[in-house]
């Protein structure tokens, strides 16, 4: 791992997110939404856990695998991507150097937005780790697509999924599906129900699950930075 490589991907992926006004404004929205959220628990009541967890999942799906999928795909539409991928930089250099911006954004988000609808469920190692895996998943598919995409304007058609999948699974339970039905038991084992499971049973098995997510989203992720390298 070549410090000085990763340093100066991560200065120039700086710079780019600071000029581009799409990306700037999910870190807002993500703000706005806690805000909005934290006024549902009125009367210093607390939000429900569900709810926190899908303020989370819009964190995790619209900054993290949103902010890292539009990079991404920005650089594979001015050819410069491929580029990147057949310089001495490592695959560690490029993972690491374009994942810095994504991360530091993500965690400012996530703290501020915590901090205004209540960070008391984070205070533990299992949700702390949850959160950590819960990164990487989204972080890994967000570059995954950003690979895979031709062009950035085509990310929006891949991240409306990914919300609305992964970020927004809390949602479901808001629409009267039978809790016996094919679809919910399906869903409760995507990574944030998991995750909320986990606050209820106080077992590691939910964090098995996840991390097995993540090392599928790291998988894809490899596969579409192996065919970026490919010669057509």
């Amino acid at each position: 791992m070549n410090v000085q490589r990763i340093q100066a991907i991560f200065e120039k992926d700086i710079k780019d997110f600071m000029k581009n006004m799409m990306l700037l404004m999910m870190p807002v929205i993500s703000v706005i939404l806690a805000l909005m959220y934290s006024r549902l628990g009125g009367g210093g009541e607390e939000l429900p856990l569900f709810m926190i967890y899908l303020i989370v999942g819009v964190i995790f799906s619209a900054v993290t695998a949103g902010c890292i999928m539009m990079m991404m795909a920005e650089e594979n539409e001015k050819k410069t991507l491929r580029g990147l991928a057949l310089s001495p930089a490592s695959f560690i250099d490029i993972l690491v150097g374009k994942s810095l911006v994504t991360g530091l954004i993500t965690v400012v988000t996530l703290v501020i937005s915590l901090l205004i609808v209540g960070m008391e469920p984070f205070l533990a190692i299992k949700p702390i780790i949850g959160l950590v895996l819960l990164f990487l998943f989204f972080l890994s598919l967000g570059i995954g697509i950003g690979l895979f995409a031709k062009t950035a304007a085509a990310t929006s058609a891949y991240m409306m999924p990914v919300m609305f999948l992964f970020g927004f699974t809390p949602m479901f339970r808001m629409l009267g599906i039978d809790e016996d039905s094919i679809v919910t038991k399906i869903l409760e084992v995507f990574p944030l129900p998991q995750l909320i499971k986990m606050h209820d049973t106080e077992s590691w098995m939910q964090l098995g699950i996840v991390f097995i997510w993540m090392i599928g989203a790291a998988l894809f992720m490899y596969i579409c930075f192996r065919k970026t390298r490919t010669d057509d």
